[in-house]
């Protein structure tokens, strides 16, 4: 009789389980929850960094309030002969048309950094779609080339931000090294903690406004050089098709 029950109770245990594992599979099927347990992310991401062997990053610039040191970055940028990414708000290209010029003529990259510079997670789809379009309409009439990038303001996003971005086309860019220049730290605070994080497809954000960001610079330039850095514009560091976002935003492209 003991037996008898202990092998019922092994039978339903065993139906139990198999029932279990058919219902999570179910779910995750459905949700995409399985990438957890692969290092996907389930959440829409924007790209922190990308993967990549290859010892290649990308500095950007955030660009709204004003024009101070813009000439002396893009002056450091000419002579070390590197190309970077500027992120603009609709009301600054408004008011700097020939610094959207200058910046694209020199070959560097433009993109949007939103009409307005609103917490962009708050507003809805539609909002987001004129704040969007607006802001790289100006970008494009002025250079005559095609916005690709977006960076939401304050870094603040979420999963309707991030889709409604993509289906007008535009990947959303984040960083996964901050410079804090905001914050006015000194060049050699600066410098010190790029050069610190920075690892291959690493994504910098310095601000073109930032007070000692034009000093520290050259001291991050020179020293990520000698240890073999490239520079190049973000658009040509992120994969554009045939990529999957780890859970940290780590952008990594399958074949």
């Amino acid at each position: 009789m003991y037996f008898t029950v202990l092998k019922k109770k092994t039978v339903f245990t065993a139906i139990a389980f198999t029932l279990a594992l058919i219902i999570c599979s179910v779910i995750f099927s459905s949700t995409d929850a399985h990438q957890v347990f692969f290092g996907y992310a389930v959440r829409e991401l924007p790209i922190y960094r990308v993967e990549t062997d290859e010892k290649k990053i990308s500095i950007s610039f955030d660009c709204a309030w004003g024009t101070d040191y813009t000439d002396k970055l893009l002056e450091i940028m000419e002579k070390e002969d590197v190309k970077c990414t500027f992120f603009t708000v609709e009301f600054w290209a408004k008011k700097n048309p020939d610094y959207i010029k200058k910046i694209s003529d020199l070959g560097h990259e433009l993109g949007t950094h939103s009409a307005t510079h609103p917490y962009m997670s708050k507003l809805d789809k539609q909002t987001i779609i004129k704040e969007l379009s607006s802001s790289t309409k100006i970008i494009e009439d002025i250079t005559g080339k095609k916005v690709e990038l977006f960076r939401a303001p304050y870094g603040d996003y979420n999963d309707n931000l991030i889709r409604t971005a993509r289906e007008l086309n535009l990947f959303t860019i984040q960083w996964d090294v901050d410079s804090l220049d905001w914050k006015n730290l000194s060049a050699n605070e600066i410098a010190k903690r790029v050069i610190g994080k920075v690892d291959n497809g690493s994504i910098v954000l310095f601000h073109n406004q930032g007070l000692h960001t034009a000093e520290a610079l050259p001291i991050i330039i020179s020293e990520l050089k000698s240890r073999g850095y490239q520079f190049v514009p973000i658009g040509k560091l992120i994969y554009k098709s045939n990529y999957k976002m780890r859970a940290d935003g780590t952008q990594i492209q399958y074949l």
